[in-house]
């Protein structure tokens, strides 16, 4: 009479398996370049809130301009208009030192 083989499990299958199950959804809403612009201002603020409600130049360059690709670069005008005529930010007269104010810091 013969013994029945063991099952053998397949790690390298469970591994595609999981594999599949781990990989993010692809959704069809398209994220515009200005609202991205706009959330990275605020992540900034949303991080230093505790420290400084004043963005100076440097933080500017380092944190937000160096990471801009070619369409969020387009629409940075545009983005940062936005923040001041909806009353979240002020421009200092530099034209580049970035404050939070009252009602921004109520946002965030």
């Amino acid at each position: 009479m013969r013994r029945e083989k063991k099952k053998v499990y397949d790690y390298k299958k469970a591994l595609r398996d999981n594999e599949r199950k781990l990989k993010p959804k692809k959704s069809n809403v398209e994220i515009n370049p200005k609202d991205e612009v706009k959330e990275m201002f605020l992540d900034w603020f949303r991080k230093n809130r505790k420290t400084t409600k004043v963005m100076k130049k440097e933080s500017v360059v380092r944190d937000i301009l160096r990471k801009l690709d070619s369409k969020q670069n387009k629409v940075l005008d545009i983005a940062m208009e936005e923040l001041k005529t909806s009353g979240l930010i002020e421009v200092e007269s530099d034209g580049v030192t970035l404050v939070l104010t009252d009602l921004g810091l109520e946002s965030i």
